[in-house]
């Protein structure tokens, strides 16, 4: 266990498994949603119900318990505990695993892709913390071996799953975002 979770709160307030893979088109687009995407990471923090689901996030109830249900038929949530709140069973939701990863699914299957520019995304996600000068941020180039790439993002991914364990506490939700990709940026010339 990493150092900064251990003797924390655990987080989630249920058992998940740590990863598992994404082999299916359909569940490619359950988990690339930008609202299921929201409630996954809520009940990274602790179970909860639809209604607490719609809350946070500011939608109807109905919105978010088709959304659910997506995710549940999908592998992604599950009915971690239940309570009885007069007649009615109340479900806490929860995720199947922290992260899910991107498996041998053929990506022809998949039209359009799911996903977004997740950097796109993060910069405009940021744009209010760099305006308030709280962002902390970087930008390299290296110009590296494809292997080299590899192994310097499995070091990397190793951050992101440290980031994804932290119990969730504070005041403050922060964006972590991390990109690895081919540039044209320019290169010195061989020396003679």
């Amino acid at each position: 266990m990493d150092a900064a979770v251990a003797g924390s709160p655990r987080s989630p307030d249920y058992d998940l498994l740590e990863t598992v893979a994404v082999t299916e088109p359909a569940k490619l687009r359950a988990i690339f949603d930008p609202l299921r995407g929201q409630l996954m990471d809520l009940v990274l923090e602790r179970a909860a119900t639809v209604t607490e689901l719609a809350a946070a996030v500011g939608r109807p109830k109905s919105t978010i318990a088709h959304h659910v249900k997506v995710l549940v038929e999908n592998d992604v949530f599950k009915v971690v505990r239940t309570r009885k709140v007069r007649a009615i069973e109340e479900r806490f939701y929860g995720r199947v695993a922290r992260t899910f990863y991107v498996g041998a699914v053929p990506l022809e299957d998949v039209t359009p892709l799911p996903w977004t520019n997740y950097l796109a995304d993060a910069a405009a996600e940021s744009m209010p913390a760099y305006h308030a000068d709280t962002m902390w941020a970087q930008h390299m180039h290296a110009r590296i071996p494809r292997q080299r790439a590899n192994e310097f993002w499995q070091r990397v991914d190793e951050v992101i799953g440290e980031f994804a364990r932290l119990p969730r506490e504070g005041d403050t939700v922060y964006g972590f975002a991390v990109g690895l990709y081919p540039t044209e940026h320019p290169t010195l010339p061989e020396r003679d």
